[in-house]
């Protein structure tokens, strides 16, 4: 059965495969049962102009493994070139109760024998995956990821990087890796750090965990649509004949909910909790993190200590240096970074501690130092350890492997120090904001300072909108810090008035 008629009847029966708990998503033959879609951990799926790709391990709450990773890499590549691709969206195929809940954990683990030929195993899986990563930052074709579900650790990495994010009630964030010894990596060091304040550290440090709108408002999330509206969705991009982001986040808005200024004030990390947290966590160092957290006296402050206080203080004290090296870095060079830093992992102690007891034994680690040895870590020890290049001297790796490599290659050259995507598919951030109020939103140019809320409001609901292009290229050291606004022509967004006054209103403009 093909054509419009086709695609109604199947999409029909798609619908009937949706409850609150479980979605089913379309395959080849759209009205294919789900259990008799096979058994590859990936399937790769065409309708029209719109292409799928859907993760298929569900007994393992489709966790990201290598055989994964090299089912999607080349499948991307392929679509990425293809003149009859106009849209790429990932997403699960069962949607009971997971997207992605992270990477392959086994794989790293095997480092541990220390041996060069296990490193080496361990390091080829992430080599392989942060190519992912970056591959999926860099396309050329619109990329959506539809996040209904768990969205853990390397889940993120396949999703957060898109220009269009979709999250819905059943969505559930997290970057918990400081829980079981390691980082938040897979891009957290741009991600992250790039976010509303100190918005990110909080999270990349405590792995606290967003559900729902949350992961929308923290600005995770492009988009956020009740988990009903997918199956219209999907038919709508089933008749999309362009590539172009533009009309693709059209669409995107279309099913897009609207939320209300109180929405904004009041989500549990918004409003008071955004100033503390604003407050408590703008520093260098973890011991005056904890320290302000003391002195803060609030039960949120006191919830947050004893997060902090339970995950590996080796990976707090590693984890604050790479947010804070993130926010200078360009989006290639922090995949470099992570990269290394994982090696220094490999080493170490927590990282196998923290997985042995948090997903094996299902007990509290012993981290070593432990959390009252705190100033035991040092500022050395961590350069030396985690970010300091290594030498073909210092890298335990096995001779007849190039891995782990002194640089990670990508599939493409681009990088850039902001998603250029960013000021067409998502929302202002508090520093777009601070630009826009001291005229510093266009590059090259010196704009007229603003003194009134209004006038800030109407500039970004006339200028916010725009996929900025110079953002990106090869040469990281030519290219451009700060996004343009502009070019948006009004066409605006459902929560930019909204976002825009939450930030507004903490600040000293004239009504």
């Amino acid at each position: 059965m093909t054509g419009i008629l086709g695609k109604r009847l199947a999409y029909s029966s798609l619908r009937a495969f949706h409850s609150s708990a479980c979605v089913y998503w379309p395959t080849t033959d759209l009205h294919l049962k789900p259990e008799a879609a096979g058994t590859a951990e990936v399937l790769a799926r065409r309708e029209d102009y719109l292409r799928l790709l859907l993760l298929n391990r569900p007994q393992s709450l489709h966790a990201l493994n290598t055989n994964m990773i090299n089912l999607i890499t080349p499948q991307l590549k392929v679509w990425d070139e293809s003149d009859h691709t106009k849209v790429i969206l990932l997403t699960s195929v069962e949607g009971c109760r997971s997207f992605c809940a992270g990477g392959d954990v086994k794989a790293m683990m095997r480092a541990r024998s220390k041996s060069p030929a296990d490193l080496a195993f361990a390091m080829k899986f992430i080599e392989s995956e942060y190519r992912l990563n970056h591959l999926i930052g860099t396309l050329s074709k619109p990329f959506i990821s539809l996040m209904n579900g768990i969205a853990m650790g390397g889940g993120i990495g396949i999703s957060v990087h898109a220009p269009f994010r979709i999250a819905t009630e059943n969505t559930l964030f997290a970057m918990p890796e400081t829980s079981i010894g390691l980082f938040p990596d897979v891009g957290g060091s741009f991600f992250l750090s790039r976010l509303d304040g100190e918005l990110g550290t909080y999270l990349g440090l405590t792995g606290h965990r967003l559900q729902g709108v949350e992961v929308f408002l923290s600005g995770i999330a492009s988009h956020y649509m009740p988990a009903k509206k997918i199956p219209a969705l999907l038919e709508a991009l089933g008749n999309i004949e362009t590539d172009e982001l533009v009309e693709i986040n059209r669409v995107l808005e279309k099913f897009a909910e609207p939320l209300s200024l109180d929405v904004w004030r009041h989500w549990t990390l918004g409003g008071e909790t955004s100033k503390a947290i604003n407050r408590t966590f703008q520093f260098d160092t973890i011991e005056e993190i904890i320290a302000a957290l003391e002195a803060e006296n609030s039960e949120w402050a006191r919830k947050t200590l004893v997060e902090l206080r339970a995950v590996s203080p080796t990976s707090l004290k590693v984890t604050l240096q790479q947010l804070r090296r993130g926010r200078k870095l360009d989006f290639a060079s922090c995949f470099r970074m992570e990269y290394r830093m994982v090696q220094g992992f490999m080493q170490g102690h927590d990282f196998f501690e923290g997985v042995t007891a948090r997903l094996i034994d299902k007990r509290h680690p012993n981290w070593f130092p432990p959390i009252d040895n705190l100033q035991s870590i040092t500022q050395d020890d961590i350069d030396a350890q985690y970010f300091e290049r290594l030498n073909a001297a210092k890298s335990n790796h096995a001779t007849n492997s190039s891995l782990p490599k002194q640089k990670l290659e990508f599939l493409k050259d681009l990088t850039f120090f902001e998603y250029p995507h960013r000021t067409l598919s998502g929302l202002p951030t508090d520093r777009d904001v601070e630009n826009v109020i001291k005229g510093r939103y266009r590059r090259g140019q010196q704009m007229m300072t603003l003194t009134k809320r209004q006038d800030v409001v109407n500039m970004f609901m006339s200028k916010w909108g725009g996929y900025d292009q110079g953002m990106a290229g090869v040469d990281a050291e030519r290219l451009p810090r700060i996004s343009t606004i502009d070019n948006g022509r009004g066409k605006g967004k459902k929560g930019l008035k909204e976002k825009v006054l939450s930030i507004l209103e903490v600040s000293v403009l004239q009504e």
